[in-house]
């Protein structure tokens, strides 16, 4: 091998031309340089000598230390990366600001304390103890004009003990002659458990106040963000690459590979040819066995590509109607099912079906999506888990908004259709989709 390799790096060097010369280059070369200008730039030296080091002109913008002399925060370790979470957006925004060594300190606590919501996890009061372990003199006036200033901060409302008083600093953030400001603001500080409830009722009763003006408001704080940090993302999006398309040519649904995500593997030829020039038999028993194992793992990827194909065929064939129609008409399918009739295990039909995402006009699905239980009809056939999904959400969205369907009316409403399901079944189905229940959707 290595004289082979001799042998083609001697080719190559022989056919290689000389790079051409650079024209400057050239120009230099002919002009020879002056005795005077030579002697100088040898006697310039390699490190010229300065007044005044740089740490010494300019030093960290913030270096603090508690009552120990320990430093506990410096400028370089809270600035971000790139990819910022909440807390290092926020303490970004405090180290640019002029405050006290103490005010600075207290605002760390209270930035380290908070969730990705931005909600603080620890009481105020703990966290106001903690900050006068350090700093006794820190009294509770201080604390809270702390807190102030981080909640107004981006993203505003941040470093709350919950949504009420993070849409409560947002709303003060508006202008004062805003219209219903005042109601909006009773709501979330007076009536927040009436409101939570939906007990509109009460609410009207105990503010007197007319629908006209409650509904107002309500439209006002629907402007809020009860969670502020979620405004904040920390994680990279992930994308999905589908393995297979699904297209419809001729009324007829037809299922392609993606050739991206399975790629075409061949073996090297400049490889493949060192087994035939090779003489040795240590080294070309050794070349084989790799060319082997190659071939083998080559064939397996293709093994795999065509049990794939067969299965997302085989899921395209039985869900055709939700193809052609949707969700509703997504019939009950399990693996064995498939696994019957392509004459697989039902454990291969898991592994292939695992983390593999079908592309289709409808969107991009994950192929277990097509798998789900079934549900008994009054005709004896079976209805799927997912087009009962599908119904219940699209009678929840056509629903009268100041009455809306309990559980037990829309497993009425099914009965009705022929479809035997109970009320619990219903609520399950319906949390499954994070629909609230009927007493949180109603509206005025």
């Amino acid at each position: 091998i290595e004289d082979d390799t001799a042998a083609n790096n001697s080719n190559s060097s022989e056919v290689e031309k000389p790079p051409a010369e650079d024209k400057a280059t050239k120009a230099e070369s002919q002009t020879d340089p002056s005795p005077e200008s030579s002697s100088e730039y040898e006697t310039i030296p390699d490190e010229l000598p300065v007044d005044t080091s740089w740490d010494a002109e300019y030093e960290p913008s913030f270096t603090s230390s508690n009552n120990s002399g320990e430093e506990y925060s410096d400028f370089s370790e809270y600035t971000s990366s790139g990819n910022d979470t909440l807390q290092d957006h926020l303490l970004e925004q405090v180290l640019l600001n002029p405050l006290s060594e103490t005010d600075r300190y207290c605002a760390v606590t209270l930035i380290e304390a908070i969730d990705e919501n931005g909600f603080l996890t620890l009481s105020k009061e703990s966290l106001l103890q903690q900050v006068q372990a350090e700093y006794p003199d820190f009294d509770e006036d201080d604390f809270h004009c702390v807190i102030n200033h981080l909640q107004h901060l981006d993203p505003v409302g941040a470093v709350s003990s919950g949504p009420a008083e993070a849409m409560s600093v947002q709303l003060q953030q508006l202008d004062k002659n805003t219209p219903f400001l005042d109601i909006a603001l009773t709501l979330l500080n007076d009536h927040l458990e009436f409101l939570s409830n939906r007990d509109y009722a009460r609410i009207k009763r105990t503010m007197k106040i007319n629908d006209d003006v409650l509904h107002n408001a309500l439209k006002l704080i629907q402007t809020l963000n009860p969670r502020p940090g979620s405004v904040i993302q920390s994680s990279k999006t992930e994308y999905i690459v589908p393995d297979v398309y699904v297209k419809k040519h001729k009324d007829h649904w037809t299922v392609s590979l993606n050739g991206e995500s399975a790629p075409k593997l061949t073996v090297n030829d400049y490889y493949a040819n060192l087994i035939k020039s090779n003489k040795g038999k240590e080294t070309s028993n050794f070349l084989k066995g790799h060319m082997q194992e190659a071939k083998w793992f080559i064939k397996s990827l293709q093994s795999r590509n065509e049990t794939l194909l067969k299965v997302a065929t085989s899921i395209v064939e039985k869900q055709q109607d939700f193809m052609n129609h949707g969700e509703v008409k997504m019939k009950p399918l399990i693996l064995k099912e498939i696994a019957d009739e392509l004459g697989f295990h039902e454990s291969t039909i898991s592994r292939v079906t695992n983390k593999k995402y079908m592309h289709t006009p409808r969107g991009v699905f994950e192929f277990k999506y097509f798998f789900s239980s079934h549900v008994s009809t009054n005709s004896g056939e079976a209805c799927s888990a997912t087009a009962i999904r599908a119904m219940i959400k699209k009678l929840i969205e056509e629903e009268p908004p100041n009455k809306p369907l309990s559980d037990n009316k829309i497993a009425n409403i099914l009965s009705e259709q022929g479809i035997k399901v109970a009320r619990r079944t219903v609520a399950k189905y319906r949390e499954s989709i994070n629909i609230p229940p009927s007493n949180e959707r109603k509206q005025i």
